[in-house]
């Protein structure tokens, strides 16, 4: 397994992250313990999760599925950089209107804590904003951070799903209060989804962000078996997309054959390839996908390759030049 360090922190992390979304309802606890110790055992050491996960009918079962696996062994703790995240409402009764998506000091505070009861640990390393919060100031958000931070319970502060401009304004807000800011960025990006080329990998590569990909395959369209799915089935809408992208899809299973790799490892293979990426979230719902995906860490992709999938996926290229002189 590669390492690298997460934005401008002095931390090091595998370059696959385990996320944990399928803990709970597609993959249960015992293929969930299974793909962690594998995970571990083969160099990642940073899980990903989030409070609401695995969805809002079981909100905080994942963290719990976690924490059980932690209290099995208590070194599997050090080993780990942990990360988890905050926004979205926990449906919770006692949280009364608080119950709504929000980074209030009062969401981020008793969220945080009902994070570490169900993780059964005293500290988060990588505590992420989920989602931008329209209504709460910098001013609030930060100090609020600024306090978890001084109790020892977060390491480091992240965000996911902002835009370029949003890293850029918290950024300043952390700097006019002297705190570290933001070490991360966790955003969807891979061979079908560009945008983040032309202003949130270069706003996140300026300001010392590192970049967690999600979503590396594009819900599966880029697994090699989008087109296989029955007219009929469940994935129907993903089928009908798929066809409407046969030649790239085809075209990317011709190079993967070529390079004696499979299409789901090419794809994510060429993420690691970027420049602004930290690392990779990955989400297998089995033993075997996380296998699968480990391969990805290892194919390291040459120029040709690397221009064939850019002849395939055309990109956007950072703003302004990718759409003005």
């Amino acid at each position: 397994m590669r390492y690298q360090f997460l934005g401008r922190s002095g931390l090091k992390i595998s370059r696959l992250v385990l996320g944990t979304y399928n803990f709970g309802t597609v993959t249960d606890e015992t293929e969930a313990f299974a793909i962690m110790d594998a995970a571990l055992d083969a160099g990642i050491n940073m899980f990903d999760t989030a409070n609401h996960y695995p969805d809002f009918t079981n909100c905080g079962l994942t963290e719990e599925i976690i924490g059980k696996w932690l209290a099995q062994d208590s070194s599997r703790r050090e080993r780990l950089v942990l990360a988890t995240k905050v926004y979205q409402p926990m449906k919770d009764p006692s949280d009364g209107p608080n119950d709504a998506p929000g980074l209030s000091k009062y969401i981020i505070h008793r969220h945080l804590q009902d994070s570490l009861d169900r993780l059964g640990v005293e500290h988060i390393d990588l505590y992420q904003m989920h989602h931008i919060d329209r209504r709460t100031t910098w001013d609030e958000i930060w100090e609020s951070f600024g306090e978890c931070q001084s109790q020892g319970k977060v390491r480091y502060v992240g965000s996911s799903n902002f835009p370029g401009w949003q890293l850029s304004q918290a950024q300043a807000a952390a700097e006019a209060r002297q705190q570290f800011g933001l070490v991360s960025e966790q955003h969807k990006y891979n061979l079908l989804c560009r945008l983040p080329e032309l202003e949130v990998l270069p706003a996140a590569k300026e300001l010392g962000i590192g970049v967690l990909v999600y979503s590396p395959l594009e819900s599966g369209m880029l697994s090699g078996h989008a087109l296989d799915a029955p007219a009929n089935s469940r994935s129907s809408q993903g089928k009908a997309r798929a066809e409407k992208m046969r030649d790239q899809l085809e075209a990317l299973a011709s190079l993967a054959r070529e390079l004696d790799t499979e299409d789901a490892i090419l794809a994510m293979a060429w993420i690691l390839a970027q420049d602004a990426v930290t690392a990779l979230v990955i989400g297998p719902r089995t033993a075997e996908q996380l296998n699968n995906a480990l391969k990805a860490a290892d194919l390291v992709l040459e120029d040709q390759a690397l221009e064939k999938l850019k002849e395939i996926f055309p990109g956007y290229g950072a703003a302004p030049e990718a759409y003005a002189w």
